[in-house]
């Protein structure tokens, strides 16, 4: 009985397997556009998640980026003054 059973199995898996119908051009378009308005409507819902910084909160931030752009620049400018500086007593120019 068992012999029986593994020959049926390797006869079905001997048999050739059917190809896969191809799917139509327009399938694959009407998937496409189907695909990209559920990427709008995700993205949609997942903004109306998103908790938004009030007005205050979005200027303080901004005050504050500029504020510490301005002292790394000008950092940076002091340290170029000191380094040119220091070369140009090493070289003596």
């Amino acid at each position: 009985m068992a012999d029986k059973k593994a020959v049926k199995d390797n006869a079905k898996a001997a048999e050739p397997k059917k190809a896969a119908k191809k799917p139509s051009f327009l399938s694959k378009v009407k998937g496409f556009f189907a695909r990209i308005g559920k990427y709008f409507k995700d993205t949609k819902s997942e903004l109306k998640k998103v908790v938004w910084p009030s007005k205050k909160d979005v200027k303080l931030n901004t005050i504050t980026v500029v504020v510490v752009v301005v002292i790394a620049a000008i950092f940076m400018v002091v340290l170029d003054m000191l380094f040119g500086g220091a070369i140009h007593l090493m070289i003596g120019v």
